[in-house]
């Protein structure tokens, strides 16, 4: 079920109004089955892999927390093992399988082993983290292994963050399941407000932008220069839009119902460096890798090219959970690259700035720098988009030496130039729509964005949402789009 779908609209308040009318004792019963019947909506038979994970996750913990010396850790590697094992199969298999067989082939080797033709369960990688996370916790003392199978079922399974998290850790969202939850106007207005925000970047921002980008990424060869640039910038915003869009719904959701999930994003492309945009950008995932990943590795306690090695691995291994492609590989590893040049030249560029008269925390030098790192950004994401190495490589080359085609904008060529082979309203709205998201994103910089729009007058607020669910119903681009992170 698609937050931006018609089912949605109908399930969302439906399983709100039951939370509150059921009685306490009965209401995580009520969420869990509510969540069945979420995720059996995109493929009903995958529930039982699901079921499988929490199954043996459930046991593991309670093992873990009952036993001492090396059982302890056996019952760790059984339960990260099986739980690795299952997104391994429906999510690695065929990449290696076919990486083989190429590979065999080059070498004049029989390889003769089939595909699988299976499906990748919506969000698989998303509560297989989320799993992971509650039995190294456990583990590690953190966390009390929970008894209650139901409760930790929900834990896995709470349709808000399901799908595309955030991912959430055991000791911020277990506890909130035995907690009550009443109804309270100012939160549930709150959490309402941020669902229709997402939902707005989703629909009106992210689903028209895509429009371009798939344009020109799925055909990248029939364009060049400015046009790769536009479409490159235009898949920054959305991704972004897309992803922080669907976890505004989540976070939004939850809190009508009292629940209280992470901040995911907070506004990344603000960022002066890559390592600022890491803590900004898909925080939950982010400081999972960071806690379960990196510091397991030794973190910044070693020497600094053991410290690089940590951060190169750590980020290889991040592209390669989000797809199975070399292009998500290489994306990971590029952003390990950035961040080590980063740190080995961060006194270089600290002096640059000052030679040019433009000291780092001077309005001049925070822009340079913000500029210079969502220019890093952008070309990460050429790859994270691109269909293939290939692809990336010509995108990256094109947009450079096919810069002179700029000149063509102010002649009859711009409509497949400059609007990507869409009209100059198409264009034209899809721009307004990214100045619309910095201009609030400005103002957060000043502040707390939701108090600010709460202390203004009852009649300018009111008008404020009314424009905005209009916008959402006039310019959104409906037919239930997937979101991009469902894919991983």
């Amino acid at each position: 079920m698609l937050f931006n779908s018609f089912e949605f609209f109908l399930f969302f308040p439906l399983i709100t109004i039951l939370y509150f009318v059921f009685p306490h004792k009965y209401r995580w019963q009520l969420l869990l089955s509510a969540s069945c019947i979420f995720y059996m909506a995109f493929i009903p038979k995958y529930i039982f892999i699901l079921i499988l994970t929490i199954v043996v996750d459930y046991f593991a913990g309670i093992w873990i927390e009952n036993s001492t010396g090396k059982k302890r850790k056996i019952y760790l590697i059984i339960s990260i093992v099986s739980t690795c094992l299952i997104l391994f199969v429906f999510k690695y298999y065929n990449f290696f399988n076919t990486n083989f067989e190429n590979l065999s082939k080059f070498l004049g080797w029989n390889y003769s082993i089939n595909t699988l033709k299976i499906i990748l369960p919506i969000g698989l990688s998303f509560h297989t983290f989320q799993s992971l996370s509650y039995v190294i916790e456990v583990y590690r003392g953190n966390q009390k292994a929970e008894k209650h199978f139901g409760i930790y079922s929900l834990y896995v399974m709470f349709y808000p963050q399901l799908v595309a998290g955030p991912i959430e850790r055991p000791q911020n969202l277990l506890h909130q399941f035995y907690e009550k939850h009443n109804l309270d106007g100012p939160r549930i207005i709150s959490g309402l407000k941020l669902m229709a925000w997402g939902l707005f970047k989703k629909v009106v921002i992210a689903d028209r932008l895509s429009v371009f980008v798939n344009q020109v990424y799925n055909s990248p060869t029939q364009f060049e220069g400015i046009s790769l640039m536009i479409a490159t910038i235009f898949f920054a915003y959305q991704i972004y839009c897309d992803f922080s869009g669907y976890s505004d719904i989540a976070i939004g959701s939850a809190r009508v119902m009292g629940f209280n999930l992470m901040l995911n994003f907070n506004r990344p492309y603000y960022s002066k460096s890559i390592s600022e945009f890491w803590r900004r950008w898909h925080i939950s995932l982010s400081t999972w890798f960071k806690d379960y990943v990196y510091i397991s590795m030794g973190g910044n306690r070693v020497s600094k090219w053991r410290n690089f090695y940590n951060l190169f691995i750590t980020f290889l291994i991040s592209g390669f959970w989000h797809g199975a492609n070399w292009t998500f590989v290489a994306w990971g590893a590029l952003h390990g690259i950035f961040l080590i040049i980063g740190a080995q030249t961060k006194d270089n560029w600290n002096s640059l700035l000052i030679y040019f008269h433009l000291p780092k925390e001077s309005f001049l030098g925070k822009f340079v720098r913000v500029i210079c790192t969502f220019t890093l950004v952008c070309i990460g994401w050429v790859f994270f988009r691109a269909t293939n190495i290939s692809d990336a490589f010509y995108i990256l080359k094109n947009s450079i030496t096919g810069i002179t085609n700029v000149l063509n904008v102010f002649t009859q060529e711009r409509k497949h130039i400059l609007y990507l082979d869409n009209t100059i309203y198409e264009f034209s709205l899809a721009v307004i729509a990214i100045l619309l998201l910095e201009m609030v994103h400005l103002k957060q910089r000043s502040g707390n964005f939701q108090a600010y729009v709460s202390d203004l007058p009852t009649f300018i607020k009111w008008s404020g949402y009314v424009v905005g669910l209009l916008l959402i119903i006039f310019f959104g681009k409906y037919g239930s789009q997937d979101f991009i992170y469902f894919q991983f």
